[in-house]
């Protein structure tokens, strides 16, 4: 295999999606939602952040609303090395962070008309990651920075068919943005001194692969909100998948001796489907203080079946990689209590089910099945503006797995994988 075809393909690794998975997708729409683990999120209008999760709850509104939403996610994401090629140690691979805190905003605004059609805007993100490793991290190949980011610009509208049925569509204007950086790690240049006589100026933080793109494409999103009585709602909503062609550009910093670019930047493209959502919830208002919650969320992350990249030089796909993803499951329960007139009080719990293949893992982010632990409050300031508050502690199961790089590499990892999210929410209604 030529050289230069194996590092062109390990610069397209960034869109791999082993290095995604459930951390890949972000629930973290509001604050109110959080303090449930989301927990009937499809089925409560409490606030605009509806229109995120099923803008047909918009039909229970009778004044304007905005939210402004605020999410810190703080993960805890480490890994102990456990096996590692001659040239390297086991010792050299553990990190006890690889992925940075994020703060993830946004914005909701629902403007009834009448007694039956109401309008909404939403600014939110589905999908984001980020992972970070040392420039001259032992496993460089495999690691370095990886970040994707989305912004989700939804416009609905909701009909209020009856007094007990809504039904809503609406138009998703997603953009994103990507960057991928890896480095040579101790594993190229002991390649090329075996091969070449010497490391030809190639270290470990040599940067042997750069890649950054964005693109922007729209998709649509339906729901519906069934009142069955007077204290009980049933709610459904699907948001479509949608498809995006990153294009950008390709660079590396190794010499053009062993067919690098030498920092040289050529064309890159890599397409890929951020999948389809759907999600039933239900919400029951048990009496006047207890209201009881539950949510199944399906992601349709099957629609990862084989990725492929291309840059100039290169007629065949520098990347091509069949993916092992299956669709995955959150499942969601929790109540609220009303303590006082002003003050209402939250929990909930969920487990997020990984799509990702247990044979497939990945250090960019190793995902695992994790478990929500989650509490909340909302505070009512006055007749017309409320404050919401939620935390949530997150689990995730420890695993074990071995990574080869692109130079046939096997490095061994254990991962464990926990977050704590928080977030604060302001809703004003005028």
């Amino acid at each position: 295999m030529k050289l230069n075809k194996i590092l062109l393909g390990s610069s397209l690794a960034l869109l791999s999606l082993n290095t995604f998975g459930a951390a890949f997708q972000l629930a973290e729409h509001s604050a109110s939602g959080l303090g449930r683990a989301f927990a009937g999120d499809a089925a409560i209008a409490e606030n605009a952040s509806v229109v995120a999760r099923n803008p047909a709850l918009m039909s229970q509104f009778t004044e304007n609303q905005l939210s402004v939403v605020g999410t810190y996610v703080k993960p805890d994401v480490s890994l102990d090395g456990e096996s590692a090629p001659a040239y390297s140690s086991a010792e050299a691979l553990n990190n006890d962070s690889i992925a940075p805190g994020a703060f993830v905003p946004a914005s909701y605004l629902v403007m009834p008309i009448n007694d039956k059609w109401a309008v909404g805007l939403g600014l939110f993100s589905n999908f984001g990651l980020a992972t970070d490793f040392p420039e001259d991290y032992a496993a460089g190949q495999l690691a370095g920075s990886t970040e994707i980011l989305t912004v989700n610009l939804n416009t609905s509208v909701s009909y209020k068919v009856s007094e007990q049925f809504s039904l809503a569509a609406g138009l998703n204007y997603v953009y994103a943005e990507a960057e991928l950086v890896r480095h040579a790690g101790p594993g190229l240049p002991a390649f090329l001194q075996g091969n070449y006589g010497s490391t030809l100026g190639v270290t470990n933080s040599t940067e042997a692969a750069k890649m950054d793109g964005d693109d922007a494409a729209f998709g649509w999103n339906v729901g519906f909100a069934w009142d069955i009585s007077a204290t009980s709602r049933l709610g459904f909503a699907y948001r479509s998948s949608v498809e995006l062609d990153f294009e950008g550009e390709y660079s590396n910093q190794l010499p053009a001796a062993i067919g690098g670019l030498g920092g040289t930047s050529l064309d890159g493209k890599l397409a890929i489907e951020l999948p389809s959502i759907a999600e039933f919830s239900g919400s029951h208002q048990l009496d006047d203080k207890w209201g009881l919650h539950y949510s199944v969320m399906w992601t349709e992350w099957s629609s990862f079946d084989r990725l492929e990249a291309y840059v100039p030089v290169s007629e065949e796909p520098v990347f091509a990689k069949d993916e092992n993803f299956s669709d995955s499951f959150r499942y969601a329960i929790g109540a609220d209590y009303q303590l006082n007139n002003e003050t209402k009080l939250r929990a909930g719990i969920a487990y997020d089910k990984s799509p990702s293949d247990p044979n497939h893992q990945s250090i960019s982010i190793p995902d695992t099945n994790r478990l929500w632990l989650s509490a909340g409050a909302e505070y009512t300031l006055s007749d017309a503006s409320t404050i919401d508050l939620g935390l949530s502690i997150l689990r995730g199961e420890n695993r074990s797995f071995t990574e080869t790089d692109n130079l046939g590499g096997e490095w061994g990892f254990a991962s464990e994988g926990n977050a704590a999210i928080f977030a604060a929410q302001y809703n004003y209604s005028f």
